[in-house]
């Protein structure tokens, strides 16, 4: 509510939450943009809301009593799988339809196209590769966070004694919490990057 309250009632001298807002969106808009390209920016919502989501949801296991949600696989599977139809849906609007199967066939020329093996190889390689990016990409998030979450809940039955490693510790998985929220972000924009690289290359042959 604070965010859109703050989009809402901008002003020419931002305040605090207005400039904080606006770093975020700028840092997240030039991450995109230096992945990307200048096509990067209509990008940059999603990856943004991508970020903020996972970041939140991996700190909400520092509270006392609470779990991270995305040390549930189908937490970060569902996150994936949001990833994987937003990057096909990209691929398909890019290329055509015509030109994905091209790109999925690995785009057969000449005698290769005359070729039955090869295409056909080049496809199912596609193929693989694509299903196998959300199950890595939700796995690597998933294992991480998993680990940090049984780390503090290890060193908290430690008791008192335990107290300057838990804090050492849950440090550390702030940092952790930041990258992995980053991590996901990254692979995300390369997807979409893969794709775009792949479409232009098809426009120019």
């Amino acid at each position: 509510m604070k965010f859109q309250r703050t989009s809402r009632n901008r002003k020419f001298i931002p305040g605090r939450l207005q400039n904080a807002a606006e770093i975020f969106v700028s840092a997240i808009d030039d991450f995109t943009g230096g992945v990307l390209g200048s096509r990067g920016r209509k990008y940059t919502p999603f990856i943004g809301t991508l970020f903020i989501y996972i970041l939140f949801m991996n700190l909400s296991g520092l509270i006392p009593f609470m779990k991270s949600p995305t040390q549930s696989w189908s937490t970060t599977f569902a996150l994936a799988a949001c990833v994987f139809l937003y990057v096909q849906y990209t691929a398909v609007k890019e290329m055509g339809f015509i030109g994905y199967i091209d790109h999925l066939l690995g785009r057969p020329r000449g005698f290769m196209a005359l070729s039955v093996v090869f295409p056909v190889m080049m496809f199912f390689m596609h193929v693989i590769s694509e299903l196998v990016r959300p199950i890595t990409l939700s796995l690597r998030l998933r294992s991480n966070i998993w680990g940090d979450d049984i780390l503090l809940a290890v060193l908290a039955g430690f008791g008192i004694k335990g107290v300057p490693l838990y804090l050492f510790s849950t440090l550390l998985v702030i940092i952790a919490s930041l990258v992995q929220a980053m991590v996901f972000c990254l692979l995300t924009t390369i997807y979409f990057a893969l794709i775009m690289e792949d479409a232009e290359e098809g426009h120019v042959k």
